[in-house]
């Protein structure tokens, strides 16, 4: 049996990538919005809906709309509105990354044309906080769900004074796939720290110069946020409406800058852009050892390097200190409900249903291939005992799921994604690229978003 029922294509895969919200909210536009108006009928309050209401909603006649870029969703909504046949929900695509959530903001600051419920992405969130433009669905009894979902997830979607932003939907905690091929033939040991991992790479491709150990892609922000949170980094906080920190260039990071720039100046690693034909067809061509990638991973590659099929095998990430096993996370999205509505309850309602009803979340796995975020389906048996043909029988879920709960819970992500990924591809990701000090590019890249966020009215503290 394999470990995923279906395979995605790579644009219904492409949902999890980082970059594709890489340009989610221009600042200067979501700080204008700051001071913006309320609509008062549809502002949340702190006092808990009364069960009464809630019941009274649920049962009055109301089109919904949700704003989602999941394919074939409609079998999810299904179920919901079998459960409350008085509420229909309308589902839109409005794009994915930059364009979703382009349109989200316009339609927010407009006042007209939002809907009730979007997608968002975790590291998206405070994109949309900061402008007050999501709704606090504690009132509506998502706090209760807190237990339901992957600890480290209910930190990505809550605030500091119990709020809920958004309800967790699926996740993409950071392991490692590699050739077993490869290693066998060399000689080679699944690394369990990254000492051995940089052991492994230099002695790799000193004995095959066409073989690297892995990619790590010199486009790839995201890739490089996962890493410095399973590193430890705490490269952003922020609090209020107008204060930020921002510390991309501190001593964790700086030790990974050292790390990785040097096997890329020794060429013991390739730094080739992701996601491009020539990197597609490296994986097929055996170019890579490894992948350190998310739990979407395994299904990605099945259906992407289908002619190495029975060749990979997947580990939990090579550890900086063995002792204390931690990843991080890249990939995985939210449903939130806009402050807008004018449908609170049924919206907040129709979040929670979607993300937690035991049938609704096997689907998103079965059907989307979405890697859970329910610790009820991370203990399911059916799905962690799955043996995956691709990995030569390996129970891959399994063992994401129990890296799943070595993710660090306290990861946060600054209110200008898209300038904070577009300074570090210009920076850390060029001198990887060029083979340049990736240690200074740090430096370089915290000069520049701090400079950028002083300039879009932050308070900005550093180090």
């Amino acid at each position: 049996m394999d470990t995923f029922s279906s395979t995605p294509s790579r644009s219904q895969m492409s949902r999890r990538l980082f970059l594709t919200a890489a340009g989610a909210v221009s600042l200067g536009a979501a700080l204008s919005a700051c001071g913006g108006s309320d609509d008062g009928a549809s502002a949340s309050s702190d006092k808990p809906a009364a069960q009464a209401d809630i019941d009274k909603a649920m049962k009055t006649p109301t089109e919904l709309t949700f704003w989602t870029w999941v394919p074939d969703i409609e079998q999810e909504v299904a179920l919901f509105e079998k459960k409350y046949p008085a509420i229909k929900v309308k589902v839109v695509n409005a794009g994915q990354g930059v364009q979703h959530y382009t349109k989200l903001r316009t339609a927010i600051k407009a006042g007209k044309g939002a809907p009730d419920v979007a997608q968002i992405e975790y590291q998206a969130i405070p994109t949309f906080t900061i402008t007050d433009s999501l709704l606090d669905l504690s009132p509506y009894g998502a706090s209760e769900l807190k237990d339901t979902f992957v600890n480290w997830t209910w930190g990505q979607v809550s605030g500091p004074k119990g709020e809920v932003w958004a309800i967790p939907q699926d996740t993409g905690p950071l392991g490692m796939l590699y050739r077993a091929d490869i290693f066998d033939e060399h000689g080679i040991e699944p690394p369990k720290t990254w000492d051995d991992f940089a052991a492994a790479a230099r002695k790799l491709h000193k004995a095959d110069p066409d073989v690297y150990m892995t990619n790590l892609a010199a486009n790839e922000a995201a890739a490089w946020h996962g890493l410095l949170w399973q590193a430890g980094a705490e490269p952003y906080a922020t609090s209020g409406k107008g204060n930020v920190s921002i510390d991309v260039n501190d001593q964790i990071s700086k030790k990974l800058a050292a790390y990785w720039g040097g096997l890329a100046q020794e060429g013991a690693i390739s730094v080739d852009p992701d996601f491009t034909d020539a990197w597609f067809s490296a994986l097929n061509k055996g170019k890579y050892a490894t992948w350190i990638t998310a739990a979407w991973g395994p299904v990605f590659l099945s259906g992407s390097a289908k002619s190495t099929a029975g060749k990979w095998r997947a580990a939990p990430l090579p550890q900086w200190d063995p002792a204390k096993p931690t990843s991080g996370n890249w990939g995985g999205s939210t449903s939130a409900v806009m402050k807008v509505t004018k449908n609170p309850i049924a919206a907040a309602v129709f979040a929670q249903f979607l993300n937690s009803d035991p049938e609704s979340t096997k689907l998103f796995n079965t059907k989307q291939s979405f890697f859970p975020a329910t610790k009820q389906l991370l203990a399911d048996p059916v799905f962690v005992g799955a043996e995956s043909t691709f990995f030569g029988g390996q129970k891959v879920n399994q063992l994401f799921a129990e890296i799943g709960e070595t993710v660090r819970p306290d990861f946060q992500w600054p209110p200008f994604l898209d300038q904070a990924v577009t300074d570090w591809t210009e920076t850390v990701g060029r001198s990887l690229a060029k083979k340049q000090d990736s240690v200074a590019a740090l430096d370089a890249w915290q000069t520049r978003l701090t400079t950028y966020a002083k300039t879009q009215g932050f308070t900005v503290q550093t180090p």
